[in-house]
């Protein structure tokens, strides 16, 4: 894969990136199938088990944020990272700045610290493990800041591996993708 065709590639897994943070804000607040008053629009992610919809962009920053620093490099996937927290701090409803910006900043650090020794050997595992590490600390972070409560631990981190899992084809064929370019080079 020729380097224009990267940077391209990376500059669209930034702007994703960055979409996501207003989403996750703006459906926590919007969308849902109950939306708790003083609290957040939920959704269900399981029988039985409801989480805050913003989880499901949350989730798919986890993703970009790793495509990121696999087409641009480990300075653009933390200088993302820094104007995240910041467009996190911005955009969330005042009652949840605090949280939303400390808990995005440390998930995707801790997301960047589980996917940067692991990609280039077993990029889809690097992927996925790291989604589920950011997903736990997210979770945990943003709930205990936001609510003082850890009631909806378990939806927050499934919503995310959700959509961490359903990245993991679109990850593999990528992978793919660089494997078949780079023998023909």
């Amino acid at each position: 894969m020729d380097d224009n065709r990267r940077n391209l590639d990376g500059y669209f897994y930034l702007a994703g990136f960055g979409a996501c943070i207003p989403a996750a804000n703006w459906l926590i607040q919007n969308v849902g199938t109950v939306c708790v008053p003083d609290g957040p629009c939920l959704i269900p992610v399981a029988p039985g088990i409801m989480a805050p919809s913003g989880v499901l962009m949350i989730g798919l920053a986890l993703v970009l944020r790793d495509l990121v620093q696999r087409r641009l490099g480990v300075k653009w996937a933390v200088a993302a990272i820094v104007v995240g927290a910041t467009l996190s701090a911005a955009l969330a409803p005042p009652a949840l700045v605090v949280a939303s910006a400390v808990a995005f900043l440390l998930s995707e650090l801790a997301d960047l610290a589980v996917y940067t020794p692991l990609q280039k050997r077993r990029l889809v595992l690097a992927v996925f493990l790291s989604g589920v590490v950011g997903s736990f600390v997210d979770s945990i972070i943003f709930l205990q800041i936001a609510f003082g409560s850890l009631d909806f631990l378990a939806g927050q981190v499934l919503g995310k591996i959700w959509v961490t899992a359903l990245a993991v084809p679109v990850i593999w064929r990528i992978r793919r993708l660089e494997d078949t370019s780079a023998a023909r080079a």
